[in-house]
C-alpha cells in the first residue's frame, strides 16, 4: 500500500481532517441537513482520515455521518467502530446512491498508466515492460491492431494525447491518464447528491509538455526503480486537468484549498507559552503540521479536483 512506502498528507496531524470537516459541513447545509450524510473514502488505507473527520466534526454533524471506508486491505482492528468498512477494489466495491462526500485521497496516482515514447524516427510507440523492469518499444500509436493485441484502444489514446499530452521529439514520453479518468468518472457517477473530491499530486498540460514523465516507485520510504514486481509502490502524477474536464470539476492547489477552509499554519502567540504551556505546545504542534500541508514545495502542491453535485 502507498502509505507503507512513503508519507502521505493523510498522515500529517489533523489539518486535513479539519478541512474536510468544513467541506462536509458545507455539503450538509447544501443538502438541508439530512438525517444521515454519507462520507465514503475510496482507498482508505488504515481509515485514519475518516476517524479524524469524525473527531473534527461538531457533534450535530458527526452524529449524522455515515462514514464508509473502501480498501483492498482488511479492516484494521483498532479503527473507530463508527467507521463502516468494505474490503474490495474500486469501482465495484463502492456503493451507488452516495449522498454526501465521496473522497479519493491519493488513490488515482496508483492507478496504472500506459506509457508512449517517441522513437528515434519520430514515431510514438507503446512502451512494453517486463516483470524485471526491462523496457522495449512496442506497436506504433497508429497501429490499432497492434495495440488491440495488448487489449488497448489506440484511437482513444491518440485523442487523449492530442488534447492533454502531445509528443514531438524522439525520447519524449507521455503517461496516458485514461484509466484514471475512467475510474474517476465512474466514482463520480456513484454520487447522487453532494461532492466528489479527488486529492492527489499531479500536473497540468503546460507543466508536463516536454517532461520525461513522472513514473517512479517507492519501497519502505526510498526511491527505487519502477519495476512491476509487486514489491514496491508504483506511482505517477495525475493529469488533473484531464480528470477535471471529464467530470466538470474545479481544480485548485491543496495550499489554496486548505487556506480557503481556514487552515493557515499560524503560530500561537508567544504569551501562551507562559500562561498555558500545554495548550501552547498543542497549538504549536498543530501549526507545524498545518505548515507541512501548506508547503508550496511539498504537500501544498497537491491538487484538489472537486465536482459538486448539489
Amino acid at each position: 500500500m502507498p502509505r507503507d512506502h512513503f508519507r502521505t498528507s493523510a498522515h500529517v496531524g489533523t489539518a486535513l481532517a479539519r478541512a474536510l470537516a468544513v467541506v462536509v459541513a458545507e455539503i450538509d447545509e447544501a443538502l438541508g441537513s439530512p438525517a444521515s450524510l454519507d462520507v465514503v473514502d475510496v482507498g482508505a488505507g488504515d481509515g485514519a482520515l475518516l476517524a479524524g473527520l469524525l473527531s473534527a466534526s461538531p457533534p450535530c454533524v458527526a452524529d449524522r455521518l455515515r462514514p464508509l471506508a473502501v480498501d483492498v486491505r482488511p479492516r484494521p482492528e483498532d479503527l473507530d467502530p463508527r467507521v463502516a468498512w468494505v474490503q474490495g477494489a474500486a469501482p465495484d466495491a463502492v456503493p451507488s446512491g452516495v449522498r454526501g462526500l465521496l473522497l479519493a485521497h491519493e488513490l488515482l496516482d496508483d492507478v496504472p498508466v500506459d506509457v508512449v515514447e517517441v522513437d528515434a524516427a519520430g514515431v510514438p510507440r507503446l512502451v512494453l515492460v517486463g516483470l524485471d523492469g526491462a523496457e522495449a518499444l512496442g506497436p506504433a500509436l497508429a497501429d490499432d491492431e497492434g495495440w488491440a493485441a495488448h487489449r488497448l484502444d489506440a484511437s482513444r489514446v491518440r485523442a487523449w494525447m492530442s488534447a492533454w499530452w502531445p509528443l514531438a521529439s524522439p525520447g519524449s514520453r507521455a503517461e496516458i491518464g485514461l484509466a484514471r479518468d475512467d475510474l474517476w468518472a465512474e466514482l463520480v457517477s456513484r454520487v447522487d447528491a453532494g461532492t466528489a473530491l479527488a486529492v492527489d499530486y499531479g500536473h497540468v498540460r503546460d507543466e508536463r509538455l516536454g517532461s520525461p514523465g513522472t513514473l517512479t516507485a517507492y519501497r519502505e520510504g526510498a526511491l527505487v526503480a519502477a519495476v512491476p514486481d509487486g514489491s514496491r509502490n508504483l506511482t505517477a502524477h495525475v493529469a488533473v486537468d484531464a480528470l477535471a474536464y471529464r467530470t466538470g470539476a474545479s481544480v485548485v492547489r491543496q495550499r489554496e484549498a486548505l487556506q480557503a477552509l481556514g487552515i493557515t499554519g499560524a503560530l500561537p502567540a508567544p504569551s501562551l507559552a507562559s500562561s498555558d504551556p500545554a495548550v501552547y505546545l498543542d497549538v504549536l504542534a498543530a501549526a507545524t503540521h498545518d505548515a507541512e500541508l501548506l508547503d508550496p514545495a511539498g504537500l501544498g502542491a497537491f491538487w484538489w479536483v472537486r465536482t459538486d453535485l448539489v
